[in-house]
């Protein structure tokens, strides 16, 4: 598969029968596949900066999100703002990517169980022995990377700031009385 190819009719977000297939193919080319995932509910610079240093670990990046039951349980009953079919496209539209799946769990472990990358990105934050599919993915002879955070960018953060800025704007649209 060339990056940007489609591969299902909502363009590179796939199910995951469709990425484990892509995986195949990959692995057949002997070319590398690059697995990272996340929420990504308000897209912001550090989500696009860590899908970038995924891509130039391989050829073929496929990005992980969580359903919005998992959002849900994960970060509390408000989240995610942004919908997963929305955060599916947008994610799905990045250069960088070259496909999306969706998964219902909390963690991906079983998704990561099933398509085996050749190598398994997280961001910084995360210790090496807390990143789920690590051990499945050394054991195949894979490799686990954590990529260098810079910025302190942040959902939470963005979630912040657009609070207080439009606060105001919240409290005059309130019905007096």
């Amino acid at each position: 598969m060339e990056p940007g190819t489609k591969v299902h009719s909502m363009g590179r977000v796939v199910t995951t029968d469709e990425a484990c297939a892509i995986r195949r193919t990959v692995r057949d080319q002997g070319r590398k596949f690059v697995f990272t995932n996340g929420c990504f509910d308000l897209l912001h610079r550090g989500h696009v900066e860590i899908l970038r240093a995924a891509k130039a670990l391989g050829d073929v990046l496929c990005v992980g999100i969580n359903s919005d039951s998992s959002v849900r349980r994960l970060k509390g009953e408000r989240r995610p703002i942004v919908g997963v079919a929305d955060r599916a496209a947008v994610v799905a539209a990045l250069d960088a990517v070259d496909l999306v799946t969706v998964f219902e769990e909390d963690t991906p472990a079983h998704l990561i169980e099933l398509v085996l990358p050749d190598v398994l990105v997280k961001g910084a934050d995360y210790p090496s022995d807390q990143i789920v599919g690590r051990d499945d993915v050394e054991r195949a002879g894979g490799l686990v990377v954590r990529v260098p955070l810079h910025g302190g960018f942040s959902t939470e953060k963005l979630l912040k700031e657009i609070a207080r800025r439009y606060r105001d704007v919240v409290d005059s649209e309130k019905p007096e009385g």
